[in-house]
């Protein structure tokens, strides 16, 4: 059992994560996790996706679950679980044995108080290691929770809140997170292999919230959300991680008494971040649909959700592809294929564009220009340099209109 000094968050919430996805996949989409439900109870459940067919592989163990406990896919096919059982955070494997379900114990994260916040991050590429994020008032911890030697290990120790948590790379080592410090929240990253050496990654207003949502490794597009183009309200942008270009807010990612969650990128597009397809969940008063958008674009695309899907889940092919997990009565192991429509070439001057085709109970509403922002200046992501990204370049935030 490994001793975690960390304290509670005095009630500290993710503004980012107020729309969880209903499953986990890993990296590559080849394996999803989630809790499902029989009756009152709760038990993992393991989904293969990369087959002919997607099917699922109940893990129940002895007794039920707890609604909150947490489970990730590896990339071995076994299931991650993380259960608080008295203050204690315990780690285990999970994976089926014939009709029964095998558990091997990892260990356990003990923490001062039980209110204390610690939480998976998402899986990290390659699916070997699983790791995750205790946060206290003054300072937070990455841990190492699977795929160590000795059982869960403390990385990296840094000043300051952190939420978020997105791999800027393909071997795990470079993870951005959203640090509060000072009033004020920025993505910074950290260096896993350095001893948690952190460095800046995105600060677009010196009195701005900036946080980083989604990264693309191939193409290096960035998603993010900063209120520095309306202070006090958080706006998504888009930016190209090394690009001396600021970071722009479509006004088309605005959606009018909705809440709107970027949760998978199109991979592939090396060269053309523009072209890169961004798979949008949208929440609003008739429930969750799908969104699609690009930034060469002004426009974002709704999509009626397949029946049962597990909302804020999917992976795009690197064609275009949109795959959706769902379940229903009838098919309790899914995955939709969802061909969106095609990229259009923005216009080079910022024209409104015909309506948005209307999603379930939202009606379509006319593209706007990207806005222009406040600020006096914006700062554009950071560029990997062999083998760690240096801080932001600056550049004027203006009215851009990306062809």
């Amino acid at each position: 059992m490994t001793a975690c000094a960390i304290e509670p968050s005095a009630g500290h919430e993710d503004e980012d994560r107020t729309a969880p996805a209903d499953c986990t996949l890993t990296a590559d989409g080849a394996y999803g996790a989630r809790l499902a439900s029989a009756g009152d109870s709760w038990f993992p459940e393991r989904w293969t996706l990369d087959g002919p067919e997607p099917y699922a592989v109940p893990l129940p163990r002895n007794q039920p679950e707890e609604p909150g406990t947490e489970v990730q896919p590896m990339g071995d096919g076994r299931v991650l679980i993380h259960r608080v059982v008295a203050g204690r955070h315990a780690f285990s494997l999970l994976y089926p044995t014939g009709p029964g379900t095998g558990e091997l114990p990892l260990g356990a994260v003990e923490c001062p108080d039980e209110t204390a916040r610690l939480r998976l991050l998402p899986p990290a590429p390659g699916g070997e290691r699983a790791y995750a994020l205790a946060v206290g008032p003054r300072t937070t911890s990455v841990w190492l929770v699977a795929g160590g030697a000795f059982g869960p290990e403390r990385l990296a120790e840094l000043p300051g809140r952190c939420s978020g948590g997105v791999w800027l790379d393909r071997t795990g080592r470079l993870l951005a997170l959203d640090r509060e410090s000072g009033g004020r929240v920025k993505a910074v990253v950290v260096d896993l292999e350095c001893g948690g050496e952190v460095s800046p990654l995105l600060q677009i207003a010196a009195e701005s919230d900036d946080r980083l949502l989604l990264a693309d490794h191939d193409s290096g597009l960035l998603i993010v959300r900063s209120d520095a183009p309306s202070p006090g309200q958080g706006m998504l942008g888009w930016g190209v991680l090394g690009s001396t270009l600021p970071v722009r807010f479509p006004e088309c990612l605005r959606v009018r008494d909705c809440s709107v969650t970027p949760f998978a990128i199109q991979p592939g597009q090396m060269l053309t971040p523009e072209s890169c397809a961004v798979a949008l969940r949208v929440d609003g008063p008739a429930g969750s649909w799908v969104g699609v958008w690009r930034p060469a674009e002004r426009r974002v695309h709704h999509l009626r959700a397949p029946e049962g899907w597990l909302a804020g889940t999917g992976l795009w092919t690197p064609e275009g592809v949109l795959r959706l997990p769902y379940a229903t009565e009838a098919v309790p192991c899914g995955v939709a294929q969802v061909n969106p429509p095609g990229a259009v070439p923005a216009p080079p001057e910022p024209d409104p564009a015909p309506p948005v085709p209307e999603a379930p109970g939202h009606p379509g509403r006319p593209e706007e220009p990207e806005s222009p922002a406040s600020p006096a200046q914006s700062t554009s992501p950071a560029t990997p340099s062999a083998p760690r990204p240096v801080p932001l370049q600056e550049a004027p935030l203006g009215r851009l209109v990306t062809n």
